[in-house]
């Protein structure tokens, strides 16, 4: 990527430079498009749940950006010879509930005999272009909100091997299938300076482009960060994906990490998500009236896990 010229057009609100969430692209003095992709293998074994992950998962790129879903388009790879196209037909009804619930219309999509079964969406939005949160605009004194709770990649790995109960398979499936559609529309109503949403990179590796791109010093308090049902102790046993020590490898020379501390913590710091929850970042006096309002509206597991401190090349620090 780095060797690719970066765009140059002034109606590019948002492009790749910062790693953010999707791009922005200015239509007009008050309106600008949002668009992203996404697309994954399974992450929970039913064909029809994992629909309404991935979509979510998709749709969440937009809510990250302060934006509002309009369109999606499927994307799917799919074995024809090894699967049943009923098993595709749920996949697709998953992801199209998910659409429907973010009050999106799916337009249509493209899909591939693969033999390895993928699926996801490209989604378009819209955002008012003095309303575009990217993860550039943290300021020091902002308290960070996180709206769900995280341990998806040790779940997932755990589901794979056949070790999760099935009532904390059921919590993961929900909290993954859950739009970040009301945190979004509560923040909207708020002072936020940015935003980002938790996948791939983990609380840690998210945070971190925080960070670098706002160029500031980010504490987080680690045990505030909120665990789902079993994780703790699955990690415990080992049930860390490999991309959660790629994350942890990669942020470690940015991440400060007090001698005391929990390696498991720092562990599921670095998980690898899947349709986590947006990390808010706006002024400390805002921040009370933001989760009470969240709470009330459903949102029961947001929390305040740390602040951004100082200005700063881009750091953080664990405590």
């Amino acid at each position: 990527m780095n060797e690719l010229p970066v765009e140059n057009d002034p109606r590019l609100l948002v492009g790749r430079e910062t790693s953010d969430d999707a791009g922005v692209y200015q239509l007009s003095e008050d309106l600008a498009l949002i668009q992203t992709v996404d697309f994954f293998t399974p992450i929970v074994n039913d064909p029809f749940d994992f629909g309404r992950i991935a979509a979510a998962n998709a749709l969440s790129d937009v809510y990250a950006m302060g934006g509002r879903p309009l369109t999606a388009m499927n994307i799917v790879c799919f074995p024809l010879k090894q699967l049943d196209k009923a098993i595709l037909k749920e996949i697709l009804r998953g992801g199209l509930e998910k659409i429907h619930e973010a009050g999106a219309v799916l337009v249509g999509g493209h899909s591939v005999d693969d033999p390895e079964l993928k699926y996801g969406l490209s989604v378009t939005g819209i955002v008012r272009p003095d309303r575009v949160l990217t993860n550039a605009g943290a300021q020091p004194g902002d308290l960070m909100i996180l709206t769900k709770p995280i341990g998806t990649g040790v779940l997932a790995t755990a589901i794979k091997g056949g070790l999760l109960s099935a009532a904390a398979t059921r919590r993961a499936t929900e909290v993954m299938a859950t739009l970040n559609k009301t945190a979004a529309e509560a923040m909207a109503a708020y002072p936020a300076n940015a935003c980002t949403d938790i996948t791939g990179f983990g609380v840690l590796g998210h945070t971190l482009e925080v960070a670098r791109a706002s160029k500031v010093r980010i504490e987080i308090d680690v045990e505030r960060v909120p665990l789902l049902p079993e994780v703790f102790d699955l990690a415990a046993m080992g049930l860390i994906p490999a991309g959660s020590y790629s994350n942890r490898n990669y942020c470690a020379q940015h991440v400060h990490v007090p001698p005391a501390m929990d390696p498991l913590r720092l562990d599921l710091l670095a998980d690898a998500q899947t349709s986590g929850g947006l990390l808010i970042f706006l002024p400390r006096a805002a921040a009370s009236s933001l989760l009470s309002d969240l709470h009330a509206r459903g949102v029961v597991d947001a929390v305040i896990i740390g602040e951004v401190t100082q200005r700063d090349e881009g750091r953080i620090v664990l405590r």
